[in-house]
């Protein structure tokens, strides 16, 4: 066990049904009583993912490719962030999801100083609560970008998140940026960096977007993979002491549920994956307005993966 699980096991299990509660109306999104894909295999897998658009479209892509081979799937999305699914995969209230590598392993341990792809891959194995395991990670990578409207960036003279110290600006981001390393924490120690305040958001959606044009934020955490980055013409700063290490899609999952049929189906669409296809895909969701189940149909046909 690692020294995370040690000293948040009892904390995760008592506020875990009541951060998934939150996440849907009157249904728990781990129940797996109801609903779900069937196939005819005798093989069966729960998917699950993140509560953002970008996870869910991943969670489709899996379910699909699954279901392609006779696998038959249940579907529970949107479940919320890492405090919530991670107490899931290891209770096997879902068996499957996308993840994320740097931001996973920080999660799992925030002492990891691994950066690179392979660096990240190689550590998360390790840092993995017992019975989960990584299948084969993916080209595609998608980092959480500090990103601010070109006129702050100019007001400010802003390329490297370092030019943040001293402006007194409001930063938005997820929830969760309050309290992670990659947060607002991690601001201070990398960079001496602090913020006049923190304003909770969701995971680079739709409140995001809005706070950023409005100025309800000067700062917003967004995902490298937003198209609505490039269309409103807004800065990404670099990031020269990468607080936010390599961030390749990859699938995480039970290893009893890893069988060869699984893990053939996964790590055939992790090696379709890429970046520019993803944020293609992003496109389609964010400014054409497809439904994420849709454009994953789409991506299994032309690759070959249904």
């Amino acid at each position: 066990m690692n020294r995370r699980r040690m000293a948040f096991a009892t904390a995760l299990a008592s506020t875990a049904a009541l951060a998934l509660s939150a996440c849907g109306g009157d249904s728990d999104p781990l129940d797996t009583s109801s609903g779900g894909e069937g196939g005819s295999s005798s093989e069966s897998i729960i998917v699950g993912s993140a509560n953002f658009p970008e996870n869910e479209l991943l969670a489709e892509i899996y379910a699909g490719a699954l279901e392609a081979k006779g696998v038959s799937v249940s579907k529970k999305l949107n479940i919320g962030s890492r405090e919530a699914y991670i107490p899931g995969l290891e209770d096997g209230s879902i068996d499957l999801l996308p993840e994320y590598s740097g931001n996973l392993l920080s999660y799992l341990d925030d002492t990891a100083t691994a950066v690179s792809s392979e660096e990240v891959y190689a550590a998360l194995p390790e840092a993995l609560p017992e019975g989960l395991s990584v299948l084969e990670q993916s080209a595609a990578e998608d980092k959480d970008v500090v990103t601010v409207t070109k006129e702050t960036a100019d007001k400010y003279s802003l390329k490297s998140i370092g030019d943040l110290k001293g402006k007194n600006l409001i930063l938005g981001g997820p929830p969760e940026w309050k309290t992670r390393p990659t947060g607002v924490p991690g601001f201070k120690k990398n960079y001496g960096v602090e913020f006049k305040e923190f304003k909770a958001l969701d995971p680079g959606g739709p409140l995001t977007v809005a706070a950023l044009k409005n100025g309800t934020v000067d700062v917003a955490d967004m995902f490298s993979t937003d198209p609505t980055i490039s269309t409103n013409g807004w800065v990404t700063l670099e990031d020269p002491e990468n607080q936010f290490a390599a961030q390749n899609v990859v699938p995480v999952i039970n290893k009893a549920k890893a069988s060869g049929t699984v893990t053939d189906a996964l790590n055939a669409v992790s090696a379709k994956l890429t970046t520019e296809n993803l944020t293609s895909m992003m496109g389609e969701i964010n400014q054409e307005q497809k439904e994420p189940a849709d454009v994953a149909e789409e991506f299994l046909s032309s690759n070959g993966l249904s």
